[in-house]
């Protein structure tokens, strides 16, 4: 079989079913597993959909940047977007909180903090939703980073300044005593950048020479089986931000062959997996937290938990996104 040019246009054409496949990788990660497990390496695995989330918004990104180059249109469409399903899901999550054992929010302002910007998590990492914070913050940063870059090209290499400063956290004493608490975010904002520095080959429709699919796919295979190795047999025996370094080049190289399954994927499939991706920030804000803890208290073995965690979040993020969209409507009218 003659080997195809491979279209990078397709990381757009196919962005609902990635962000699908990524959210429910993050499924597959969150549900608990035995450290013994023999899939407990795999199933560690699908914490990369983290990564995928960041990359492919560092690309939707720069389209919607270069369609209104305006920073007010800009994070208003971003908090539209993510901030009133947010405070829905904060509130239900840390208000009967406060109310009760005051396990993360100990005191109304902190309350109030948790439920505005999560801002525990920037004080002593508290990971509930971690993800919203860290791409607000990011969000801030973005449009700069976008306008720098289109006038000195030359800084689309900041990202491996990015990468160097993960290492002086995790390294340099008085940085890491400082900062190392937020490792989570720090790891993953070289991605987030990438795929903002990826975008414009996207979105120019440009093309990989055929005999680049074995690139990718040693990338790919390379790192994919390391990470494996390394949660299996090493979990918490070495500093995360190394295993998400790998995760840079999975990640690319994982949505570029994950675009060439859909390719040649059935239309009912590709269909599903990209509704699945437009509610991917209503499940991701519902099924840890809302869904899963319940599912857990049952006793079920890993994949009747994972499939039924799958099953309830889906339909409740479709009420939620259609609520949201709803009362939204009619706020703006």
């Amino acid at each position: 079989m003659k080997l195809k040019e491979i279209e990078l246009a397709g990381i757009s054409r196919y962005r609902g079913e990635l962000m699908g496949a990524a959210i429910l990788f993050i499924i597959l990660f969150h549900v608990g597993l035995s450290r013994n497990d023999p899939f407990f390496g795999l199933r560690r695995m699908g914490n990369v959909g983290v990564d995928m989330f960041f990359f492919l918004s560092g690309i939707g990104l720069w389209f919607s940047w270069l369609k209104t180059p305006s920073v007010a249109h800009f994070y208003k469409r971003r908090l539209l977007r993510i901030y009133p399903a947010w405070l829905v899901m904060a509130t239900l999550f840390y208000l009967p909180d406060y109310l009760g054992d005051r396990k993360f929010s100990s005191s109304l302002p902190d309350l109030v903090g948790d439920i505005t910007v999560n801002w525990d998590f920037w004080i002593h990492d508290e990971l509930t939703f971690w993800y919203i914070p860290a791409i607000l913050m990011l969000y801030v940063f973005a449009p700069y980073y976008m306008m720098l870059i289109r006038k000195h090209p030359v800084y689309r290499w900041l990202p491996v300044a990015m990468i160097a400063w993960c290492v002086v956290v995790q390294y340099i004493t008085p940085v890491h005593h400082a900062l190392g608490h937020l490792e989570i975010f720090w790891s993953r904002v070289p991605i987030f950048f990438i795929g903002i520095n990826c975008a414009e080959q996207v979105r120019q429709k440009r093309t990989l020479e055929a005999s680049s699919l074995w690139l990718v796919l040693l990338l790919f295979v390379m790192t994919f089986a390391s990470c494996v190795y390394l949660e299996q047999f090493l979990h918490g025996r070495f500093p995360l931000f190394l295993e998400r370094m790998l995760y840079i080049p999975m990640t690319v190289s994982g949505i570029i062959l994950l675009v060439i399954v859909f390719r040649h994927a059935g239309k009912w499939f590709s269909r599903w997996l990209a509704f699945v991706g437009t509610l991917s920030l209503e499940i991701y804000l519902i099924h840890a937290h809302f869904v899963l803890p319940h599912l857990e208290k049952l006793g079920w073995t890993y994949w009747p938990k994972a499939l039924s965690c799958a099953a309830v979040s889906i339909p409740l993020a479709w009420l939620l996104h259609h609520a949201i969209g709803f009362i939204m409507k009619r706020i703006t009218k």
